[in-house]
Formats: C-alpha cells, structure tokens, sequence
C-alpha cells in the first residue's frame, strides 16, 4: 500500500476502504506518513467529499487512536449534548444541569473558543476557582454524584483528530464537512455515550453558513451515531442573530444564572429547554418528546437546574455564589455604549459582527494559545423586532483595555439594521435530523 495511490485514488473521487483509511490515519498519527502527503490526502477530500462509509472508518480510527472512556459502572444513561458554536451560544450550561435535574447522566467534555464563537470551556473558567481539568477517576466519581460533569479534552482522547485538526489549521481544510463531522463525533463517541444531542448552527454567526451545508453535516453526524451504535438527534438552529443578550464569558455565566432562574431571554430559554427536552427523552426519563418538554419546564419552574448548575459548581472548586453575585465573576470596569442613529424597528443584528467585536477587546482567540480576558464583552439592550428611538441604546461594550475599542465599536454599530416596519419573525429551530 503507498501514500501516493490513496491521494491519487480520492483526487479521482474513488472511495477507499476501511483498512486503507485505517492505515492511512495510523500511519500519520505515529509519524510515518509526512505531513506534505497528508495535507495532500485532506485537500482531495476537500474537493471530492467523502461517503458515509468513509466517514464512519475515519472517525472509528481516531477514536482508536487513544483513551476510550468505559462509563459502563455508572448507572444510568450517559446522554451529551455538543453544539457546533455560535454568538452568544451558552445553552450548553442550562440544557446540561436541567437534564441531570431529570435524572439524566451527563458525561460533556467541552472545548474552548477559536474565532468569534464562545467556547464553553472559557465560560466555565470565567467562575473563579472552577476546575475542568479533572482526572478520569474525578470525572467518574463526579458523574455518580452529581450527574453531571464539565471537562476539557485530554490528549488521550482522539489523539488523532489533534494532530489531524493542527494540518487542517494550517493547510485551509478546516471547513471539509466529512472532516468536521468525523472531528466532532470522534471526541464524543470516545466518551462511551449511549445518545448524543447536537445542535448544528446556521448564518452569519456560525460556521457553517448555508442551510443545506449545515443539513449535511447534520445528517452526517447522525448516520456515525447510528452505525456506531450511539442514538443521536441534531437540531439545525439560526444563528444569523445573537443568542440571548450577552456575548463573553463571565457576561454570559450571569445570563445563565438568570435564565436558570426564569428571567432569562426568550430566545435562548426556548432552545435551551428543547435541547434539555430531547436529552431526557433520548436519556429514557420520559416515554415520549412532549413528556420530556414538560419535564424539562418543570425543572427550569421549580429551581432544580439552577441548584444542580451551583451543585456542578462547588464539585468542580467554583464558588456557587457566583451565581447569585455577579460581583463574584470577572467585571470589566470599561463600557462604551453604542446609540442608534435613528427610530424605527430593529430588523437584524449581525451575530459575526458581534462575535468579531467581542474576540477583539479580548472575550475569544484567533490562535489557541491566546489568552482571552473572562471580563469583557456585549451586551444587547434590544432584540430584532424591539422599537428604537434616536439616540436610544443599542448595546453596551464591556472592555478593560482600550485597544481595539474603536475598532470593536464600529463594528458594533454596523451590526445593527434599523427599518421602519418590524421585521418577520424569524424560525430559531429550522430543522430536526434524527
């Protein structure tokens, strides 16, 4: 078997077998194929896609690749839920803790930031105190106790896919659908789930930009969970406009914490009680999708995820007042409040440009290894549909340094459409794959 005839053969848009692929991912993984060949090999995929089949062998060759995590001595079913990254995208740290308020197990292992979507690692760490980097023993005993556990990849996980996404990086493949998917699906399903929720975003805000784009990763997503015996459901979601009000770290924890409490937006409360709803169902609390909607509203009414969230907290070295005293998190003390220029109607607010605002004053990172400041970020006063006046606020720009903040505010400003008439409502769930 040679290098060259694989890359010639998926330039030429043939599909290879499973041990080819197997060999192929092996052999780069222990430094015996260079990385000239197989930035090659992800170019051809780049441009000639992959099968489904093909799909489903690389992701099984990076999840042998390392650790599998056995989870099989904790009761229960072990549902996670992994959201593709948006502006303001924080439903992860409300569905989680009000699906393990229903009695569901939920193992997430969560990544950080890159670019201008949040990543919940980050927020996490905005809590003062607040450890991810747990041992496989802590994590195990935490999920028995709690039921729920937030942690960071180790570098035991899908080693492959680390040393795989490092070339996508840096030869422009990083966008492959087949190579996302199989990315994705390899760090969860090393975790020994039994289901899988993912919410797939869509529009200017995430990275995938085409709804059809986003309905094939979904898809994809779903048929690797399927033949790997791992029950997944995936949601496409619109993320032309932020979510929520708050787009930063320690920003978004407080709007957690209130929409915990009731008080939080409309927008974000509704996605966050639908991805909590289809984990309990898939987690087998409930007999059927409405059952597990009501569930879902009772633990959210009745305070039990709010509790279970300062529970995961104080687990994990955090203070759970935090969520009661925001002074207790990261405060900027810097803020710029951006007006509107005129009355009318808010018709859209452009979530990349509030996503590329907040990653310059410091709240996310072109490359992993920069540091991003837990304090900073934007917060809406209003909402696509909201009536504006001149001069009126728009947002506010949380900031500790003045880099940037020009820069940032501008953009801020652009991002905002004001009409004369309201806007349509526009769908926040597009799609359902299962």
């Amino acid at each position: 078997m040679r290098v060259v005839d694989l890359i010639q053969r998926k330039r030429n848009g043939e599909e290879l077998s499973p041990e080819e692929i197997a060999w192929l991912v092996e052999g780069y993984t222990h430094g015996e194929i260079p990385d000239y060949q197989m930035a090659a090999f992800l170019m051809a995929v780049y441009f000639r896609d992959m099968t489904d089949r093909e799909v489903t062998a690389l992701t099984d060759c990076m999840i042998r690749s390392g650790q599998r995590f056995d989870l099989s001595d904790v009761p229960g079913v072990k549902v996670d839920k992994h959201s593709t990254g948006g502006v303001g995208d924080k439903t992860s740290l409300i569905a989680a803790p009000l699906a393990a308020a229903a009695g569901v197990v939920v193992p997430m292992i969560t990544g950080r930031a890159l670019g201008f979507t949040g990543g919940t690692l980050d927020k996490l760490e905005s809590i003062p105190g607040f450890r991810t980097d747990l041992s496989p023993s802590e994590f195990r005993e935490q999920l028995r106790r709690v039921g729920l556990c937030f942690a960071g990849q180790s570098a035991e996980i899908a080693p492959a896919d680390g040393k795989l996404y490092a070339l996508r990086d840096a030869t422009a493949t990083v966008d492959s659908i087949p190579l996302i998917a199989s990315s994705i699906m390899s760090k969860k399903l090393a975790m020994g789930l039994d289901a899988l929720v993912l919410d797939v975003k869509v529009g200017s805000g995430a990275f995938m930009k085409r709804q059809v784009d986003a309905r094939r990763l979904a898809q994809l997503m779903v048929g690797i969970g399927r033949r790997m015996g791992v029950k997944v459901q995936a949601l496409i979601t619109d993320m032309n406009q932020p979510l929520g009000f708050a787009v930063g770290n320690a920003l978004e924890v407080m709007e957690v914490s209130q929409t915990l409490q009731n008080a939080g937006p409309v927008d974000l409360t509704r996605l966050s009680l639908e991805l909590a709803a289809r984990m309990i169902h898939l987690g087998k609390v409930a007999a059927t999708l409405e059952e597990a909607r009501e569930i879902a509203q009772r633990k959210l009414l009745d305070g039990s995820g709010y509790r279970k969230l300062k529970e995961v907290i104080q687990a994990q070295g955090g203070n759970p007042l935090v969520l009661d005293r925001f002074e207790l998190l990261p405060n900027a003390m810097g803020v710029r409040e951006i007006t509107s220029p005129r009355s009318g109607f808010v018709s859209s607010i452009d979530a990349e440009d509030i996503g590329r605002a907040a990653m310059m004053i410091g709240a996310g990172r072109d490359r992993k290894e920069d540091q991003i400041d837990p304090a900073v970020g934007v917060i809406l006063e209003v909402k696509p549909g909201h009536r504006v006046e001149t001069d009126s606020v728009l947002c506010r720009l949380y900031y500790t340094r003045e880099d940037h903040v020009e820069e940032a505010a501008q953009l801020v400003e652009d991002a905002f459409r004001i009409s004369n008439q309201p806007p349509e409502e526009y769908d926040l769930i597009l799609e359902v794959v299962s």
